[in-house]
Protein backbone atom coordinates (compact mmCIF):
# COMPACT_ATOMS: atom_id res chain seq x y z
CA UNK A 1 0.00 0.00 0.00
CA UNK A 2 2.92 2.27 0.88
CA UNK A 3 6.29 2.29 -0.86
CA UNK A 4 8.64 5.25 -0.01
CA UNK A 5 12.57 5.17 -0.43
CA UNK A 6 15.21 8.22 0.20
CA UNK A 7 12.60 10.17 1.08
CA UNK A 8 13.15 14.03 1.85
CA UNK A 9 12.22 17.12 2.72
CA UNK A 10 14.74 20.59 3.39
CA UNK A 11 13.23 23.57 4.36
CA UNK A 12 14.95 26.72 3.58
CA UNK A 13 14.52 29.77 6.60
CA UNK A 14 16.74 32.16 5.56
CA UNK A 15 20.33 31.66 4.97
CA UNK A 16 19.73 28.26 7.22
CA UNK A 17 18.54 24.98 5.76
CA UNK A 18 16.51 22.23 7.80
CA UNK A 19 16.57 18.79 6.97
CA UNK A 20 13.14 17.77 8.31
CA UNK A 21 12.96 14.20 7.01
CA UNK A 22 16.48 12.41 5.63
CA UNK A 23 16.51 9.97 3.05
CA UNK A 24 12.94 7.34 4.89
CA UNK A 25 13.16 4.02 3.41
CA UNK A 26 9.34 2.37 4.98
CA UNK A 27 6.66 -0.13 3.38
CA UNK A 28 3.31 -0.36 4.50
CA UNK A 29 1.57 -3.96 3.49
CA UNK A 30 -2.20 -4.04 2.38
CA UNK A 31 -4.67 -4.30 5.77
CA UNK A 32 -1.90 -2.87 8.34
CA UNK A 33 -1.82 -0.47 11.05
CA UNK A 34 1.14 1.16 11.66
CA UNK A 35 2.10 3.67 14.25
CA UNK A 36 4.93 6.19 13.81
CA UNK A 37 5.58 7.84 16.89
CA UNK A 38 8.27 10.14 17.13
CA UNK A 39 8.86 13.60 19.45
CA UNK A 40 7.58 17.01 17.92
CA UNK A 41 9.74 18.13 14.82
CA UNK A 42 11.16 14.57 14.61
CA UNK A 43 9.55 14.71 11.01
CA UNK A 44 6.73 12.33 11.65
CA UNK A 45 3.98 14.69 10.46
CA UNK A 46 6.19 15.72 7.69
CA UNK A 47 6.34 12.16 6.40
CA UNK A 48 2.62 11.63 6.43
CA UNK A 49 2.07 15.09 4.49
CA UNK A 50 4.33 13.66 1.65
CA UNK A 51 2.56 10.58 1.89
CA UNK A 52 -0.49 12.12 1.26
CA UNK A 53 0.59 14.48 -1.25
CA UNK A 54 0.31 17.48 0.37
CA UNK A 55 4.33 18.39 0.46
CA UNK A 56 6.48 17.93 -2.49
CA UNK A 57 9.62 15.47 -1.77
CA UNK A 58 13.12 17.23 -2.00
CA UNK A 59 14.55 13.87 -2.80
CA UNK A 60 13.20 10.75 -3.14
CA UNK A 61 10.46 8.33 -4.22
CA UNK A 62 6.84 7.29 -2.67
CA UNK A 63 4.00 5.15 -4.07
CA UNK A 64 0.37 5.19 -2.28
CA UNK A 65 -2.33 3.36 -3.31
CA UNK A 66 -0.46 2.37 -6.55
CA UNK A 67 0.55 5.76 -7.79
CA UNK A 68 3.39 7.60 -7.37
CA UNK A 69 2.78 10.97 -4.80
CA UNK A 70 4.79 13.38 -7.04
CA UNK A 71 3.40 12.62 -10.67
CA UNK A 72 -0.01 11.80 -10.26
CA UNK A 73 -1.28 13.08 -6.79
CA UNK A 74 -5.02 13.09 -7.63
CA UNK A 75 -4.88 9.59 -8.11
CA UNK A 76 -3.30 9.42 -4.12
CA UNK A 77 -5.60 11.43 -2.96
CA UNK A 78 -8.91 9.82 -4.24
CA UNK A 79 -7.70 6.57 -2.98
CA UNK A 80 -7.41 7.78 0.65
CA UNK A 81 -8.52 9.14 3.73
CA UNK A 82 -7.10 12.25 6.09
CA UNK A 83 -7.78 12.44 9.97
CA UNK A 84 -5.77 15.67 10.99
CA UNK A 85 -5.53 17.18 14.11
CA UNK A 86 -8.15 19.42 13.96
CA UNK A 87 -11.48 19.31 13.10
CA UNK A 88 -12.55 18.72 9.63
CA UNK A 89 -16.15 20.10 9.76
CA UNK A 90 -17.22 23.66 9.25
CA UNK A 91 -18.39 24.77 12.88
CA UNK A 92 -21.71 26.53 11.85
CA UNK A 93 -22.70 23.55 8.97
CA UNK A 94 -24.93 20.84 9.67
CA UNK A 95 -23.53 17.23 9.89
CA UNK A 96 -25.50 15.74 7.07
CA UNK A 97 -24.76 18.73 5.11
CA UNK A 98 -20.75 18.54 5.69
CA UNK A 99 -21.05 14.97 4.95
CA UNK A 100 -22.62 14.88 1.26
CA UNK A 101 -20.72 17.92 0.27
CA UNK A 102 -17.84 15.89 1.23
CA UNK A 103 -19.27 13.09 -1.08
CA UNK A 104 -19.94 15.80 -3.59
CA UNK A 105 -16.55 16.78 -4.04
CA UNK A 106 -15.50 13.25 -4.62
CA UNK A 107 -18.06 13.18 -7.38
CA UNK A 108 -20.08 11.36 -6.03
CA UNK A 109 -23.49 10.90 -7.55
CA UNK A 110 -26.16 11.98 -5.00
CA UNK A 111 -28.33 9.07 -4.36
CA UNK A 112 -24.79 7.34 -3.52
CA UNK A 113 -23.33 10.24 -1.40
CA UNK A 114 -26.95 9.95 0.63
CA UNK A 115 -26.55 6.60 1.02
CA UNK A 116 -22.89 6.61 2.18
CA UNK A 117 -24.03 9.37 4.74
CA UNK A 118 -26.81 7.93 6.01
CA UNK A 119 -24.26 4.33 6.47
CA UNK A 120 -22.16 6.52 8.41
CA UNK A 121 -24.17 8.20 10.38
CA UNK A 122 -25.38 5.11 11.81
CA UNK A 123 -22.35 3.04 12.25
CA UNK A 124 -20.82 6.13 14.07
CA UNK A 125 -23.84 6.63 16.55
CA UNK A 126 -24.13 9.86 14.59
CA UNK A 127 -28.02 9.29 14.16
CA UNK A 128 -30.26 11.97 14.93
CA UNK A 129 -27.49 14.93 15.05
CA UNK A 130 -28.19 15.22 10.95
CA UNK A 131 -29.51 18.52 11.46
CA UNK A 132 -27.16 20.31 14.02
CA UNK A 133 -23.98 21.93 13.67
CA UNK A 134 -20.68 20.94 14.12
CA UNK A 135 -20.31 23.38 16.86
CA UNK A 136 -22.99 21.92 19.04
CA UNK A 137 -21.40 18.76 19.18
CA UNK A 138 -19.50 17.30 21.54
CA UNK A 139 -15.47 16.48 21.68
CA UNK A 140 -16.29 12.72 20.99
CA UNK A 141 -19.13 13.46 18.37
CA UNK A 142 -17.04 15.96 16.30
CA UNK A 143 -14.20 13.37 16.33
CA UNK A 144 -16.71 10.70 14.73
CA UNK A 145 -17.69 12.89 12.28
CA UNK A 146 -13.81 13.44 11.51
CA UNK A 147 -13.71 9.73 10.80
CA UNK A 148 -17.07 10.31 8.69
CA UNK A 149 -15.79 12.52 6.35
CA UNK A 150 -12.53 11.06 6.15
CA UNK A 151 -14.16 7.57 5.04
CA UNK A 152 -17.02 9.06 2.44
CA UNK A 153 -14.98 7.79 -0.45
CA UNK A 154 -14.55 4.42 0.80
CA UNK A 155 -10.82 4.60 1.19
CA UNK A 156 -8.06 1.63 0.88
CA UNK A 157 -6.06 3.87 3.10
CA UNK A 158 -6.54 5.91 6.06
CA UNK A 159 -4.29 8.46 7.62
CA UNK A 160 -4.93 9.21 11.41
CA UNK A 161 -2.59 12.17 12.88
CA UNK A 162 -3.33 12.38 16.89
CA UNK A 163 -6.79 10.80 16.35
CA UNK A 164 -8.18 11.19 19.93
CA UNK A 165 -5.56 14.19 21.10
CA UNK A 166 -7.94 15.97 23.49
CA UNK A 167 -10.66 13.35 24.04
CA UNK A 168 -11.15 12.18 27.47
CA UNK A 169 -10.35 8.41 28.19
CA UNK A 170 -14.00 7.28 27.30
CA UNK A 171 -14.75 9.40 24.32
CA UNK A 172 -10.86 7.72 22.98
CA UNK A 173 -11.84 4.17 23.99
CA UNK A 174 -14.99 4.92 22.01
CA UNK A 175 -13.34 6.45 18.95
CA UNK A 176 -11.05 3.47 18.63
CA UNK A 177 -13.98 1.31 19.12
CA UNK A 178 -15.59 2.83 15.63
CA UNK A 179 -12.38 2.98 14.14
CA UNK A 180 -11.27 -0.42 14.43
CA UNK A 181 -15.58 -1.30 14.12
CA UNK A 182 -14.56 0.41 10.18
CA UNK A 183 -11.29 -0.74 9.30
CA UNK A 184 -12.73 -4.50 9.63
CA UNK A 185 -16.04 -3.36 7.20
CA UNK A 186 -13.71 -1.82 4.86
CA UNK A 187 -10.50 -3.86 5.14
CA UNK A 188 -8.65 -0.65 5.33
CA UNK A 189 -4.92 0.27 5.50
CA UNK A 190 -4.11 2.33 8.80
CA UNK A 191 -0.85 4.90 9.05
CA UNK A 192 -1.15 6.37 12.65
CA UNK A 193 0.64 9.14 14.35
CA UNK A 194 -0.07 9.26 18.19
CA UNK A 195 1.73 10.45 21.71
CA UNK A 196 -1.12 7.98 23.00
CA UNK A 197 1.47 4.75 23.72
CA UNK A 198 -1.15 2.83 25.12
CA UNK A 199 -2.71 3.49 20.97
CA UNK A 200 0.30 2.05 19.72
CA UNK A 201 1.28 -0.71 21.85
CA UNK A 202 -2.61 -2.05 22.14
CA UNK A 203 -3.70 -1.33 18.09
CA UNK A 204 -0.71 -0.95 16.07
CA UNK A 205 0.90 -4.54 13.90
CA UNK A 206 4.57 -2.47 13.85
CA UNK A 207 5.49 0.55 15.10
CA UNK A 208 7.94 3.31 13.39
CA UNK A 209 9.96 5.43 15.50
CA UNK A 210 11.08 8.21 13.97
CA UNK A 211 13.79 10.94 15.00
CA UNK A 212 15.69 13.80 13.85
CA UNK A 213 14.31 12.92 10.58
CA UNK A 214 15.22 9.47 10.30
CA UNK A 215 13.75 5.76 10.98
CA UNK A 216 15.63 4.95 14.10
CA UNK A 217 13.47 1.70 14.64
CA UNK A 218 10.66 -0.60 13.06
CA UNK A 219 9.22 -3.40 14.33
CA UNK A 220 6.56 -4.96 16.45
CA UNK A 221 5.53 -3.26 19.51
CA UNK A 222 6.35 -6.85 21.70
CA UNK A 223 9.82 -6.99 19.83
CA UNK A 224 10.46 -3.54 20.40
CA UNK A 225 9.82 -3.85 24.15
CA UNK A 226 11.80 -7.41 24.37
CA UNK A 227 15.22 -5.28 22.24
CA UNK A 228 15.03 -2.36 23.61
CA UNK A 229 13.97 -2.01 27.28
CA UNK A 230 13.79 -3.90 30.41
CA UNK A 231 11.08 -5.57 32.65
CA UNK A 232 11.78 -4.34 36.30
CA UNK A 233 11.35 -6.32 39.60
CA UNK A 234 11.56 -4.50 42.79
CA UNK A 235 11.57 -6.52 45.91
CA UNK A 236 12.27 -5.98 49.61
CA UNK A 237 14.23 -8.47 51.40
CA UNK A 238 15.79 -8.82 54.71
CA UNK A 239 18.25 -10.99 56.50
CA UNK A 240 21.42 -10.13 54.16
CA UNK A 241 24.04 -7.68 52.90
CA UNK A 242 23.84 -5.93 49.16
CA UNK A 243 26.33 -8.41 48.25
CA UNK A 244 24.85 -11.62 49.07
CA UNK A 245 21.53 -10.05 47.31
CA UNK A 246 23.30 -9.48 44.29
CA UNK A 247 25.21 -13.07 44.44
CA UNK A 248 21.73 -14.48 44.99
CA UNK A 249 20.22 -12.81 41.97
CA UNK A 250 22.70 -13.18 39.42
CA UNK A 251 21.84 -15.72 37.59
CA UNK A 252 17.92 -14.80 37.57
CA UNK A 253 18.69 -11.35 35.73
CA UNK A 254 20.29 -13.17 32.76
CA UNK A 255 22.65 -12.19 30.10
CA UNK A 256 19.88 -11.67 27.27
CA UNK A 257 18.26 -8.41 29.28
CA UNK A 258 18.90 -5.20 27.29
CA UNK A 259 20.03 -3.29 29.86
CA UNK A 260 20.70 -6.02 32.60
CA UNK A 261 21.68 -5.29 36.18
CA UNK A 262 20.63 -5.48 40.19
CA UNK A 263 20.27 -2.40 42.33
CA UNK A 264 20.36 -2.51 45.86
CA UNK A 265 19.78 0.33 48.07
CA UNK A 266 20.71 -0.38 52.18
CA UNK A 267 18.56 2.92 53.54
CA UNK A 268 17.10 0.75 56.58
CA UNK A 269 13.45 0.90 55.60
CA UNK A 270 11.85 1.43 52.62
CA UNK A 271 8.72 3.62 51.24
CA UNK A 272 5.97 0.63 52.32
CA UNK A 273 7.55 0.53 55.96
CA UNK A 274 9.27 -2.79 55.39
CA UNK A 275 13.04 -3.00 57.18
CA UNK A 276 15.54 -4.70 54.59
CA UNK A 277 17.19 -4.02 51.57
CA UNK A 278 15.08 -2.14 48.57
CA UNK A 279 16.30 -4.07 45.08
CA UNK A 280 15.68 -3.36 41.87
CA UNK A 281 16.41 -6.00 39.02
CA UNK A 282 16.13 -4.99 35.36
CA UNK A 283 15.31 -8.30 33.40
CA UNK A 284 13.51 -9.88 30.40
CA UNK A 285 10.25 -11.68 30.70
CA UNK A 286 9.79 -10.28 34.64
CA UNK A 287 6.52 -11.77 34.93
CA UNK A 288 7.99 -15.28 34.48
CA UNK A 289 11.35 -13.71 36.50
CA UNK A 290 9.69 -12.89 39.51
CA UNK A 291 8.90 -16.57 41.40
CA UNK A 292 12.47 -17.30 40.62
CA UNK A 293 14.03 -14.21 42.07
CA UNK A 294 12.09 -14.83 45.28
CA UNK A 295 12.95 -18.53 45.34
CA UNK A 296 17.02 -17.46 44.66
CA UNK A 297 16.73 -15.33 47.57
CA UNK A 298 15.06 -18.35 49.80
CA UNK A 299 17.67 -20.35 49.12
CA UNK A 300 20.44 -18.11 50.36
CA UNK A 301 18.62 -17.92 53.28
CA UNK A 302 16.89 -14.52 52.33
CA UNK A 303 13.09 -13.34 52.98
CA UNK A 304 11.39 -11.09 50.56
CA UNK A 305 8.66 -9.50 52.22
CA UNK A 306 7.66 -7.71 48.88
CA UNK A 307 7.56 -8.29 45.00
CA UNK A 308 6.44 -6.18 41.93
CA UNK A 309 6.90 -6.66 38.53
CA UNK A 310 6.81 -3.80 35.64
CA UNK A 311 6.34 -4.82 32.39
CA UNK A 312 8.50 -3.00 29.88
CA UNK A 313 6.61 -0.34 27.97
CA UNK A 314 6.87 1.85 24.69
CA UNK A 315 7.47 4.58 26.27
CA UNK A 316 10.64 2.64 27.88
CA UNK A 317 11.61 1.81 24.31
CA UNK A 318 11.79 5.83 23.44
CA UNK A 319 13.48 6.71 25.73
CA UNK A 320 16.33 4.26 25.29
CA UNK A 321 16.60 4.85 21.99
CA UNK A 322 16.16 8.60 22.02
CA UNK A 323 17.01 9.86 25.59
CA UNK A 324 13.78 11.47 25.53
CA UNK A 325 10.33 10.20 27.29
CA UNK A 326 7.58 10.31 24.72
CA UNK A 327 5.01 10.97 27.20
CA UNK A 328 6.99 14.02 28.84
CA UNK A 329 7.09 15.27 24.78
CA UNK A 330 3.50 14.93 24.84
CA UNK A 331 2.67 16.98 28.24
CA UNK A 332 5.36 19.74 26.35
Amino acid sequence: MIRARGLTKTFTRGKDTVEAVKGVDVDVAEGELVAFLGPNGAGKSTTLRMLTSLLEPTAGTATVAGYDVGTHPAQVRARLGFIGQGNGGGFSYQVRDELHNQGRFYGLAPAEYKRRARDLMEVLELGGLEKRTVQSLSGGQRRRLDVALGLMNHPPLLFLDEPSTGLDPHSRANLWEHITAMRERYGMTIVLTTHYLDEADDMAERVVVIDHGEIIADARPDELKREHADDVLTLTVRGGSPDVVRTALAAVVGPEAPHPGVLTVADGGTADGQDGLRVRVATSHGADRLPEAIEALRLTGLTTTSATARQASLDDVFLNLTGRSLREEAAA
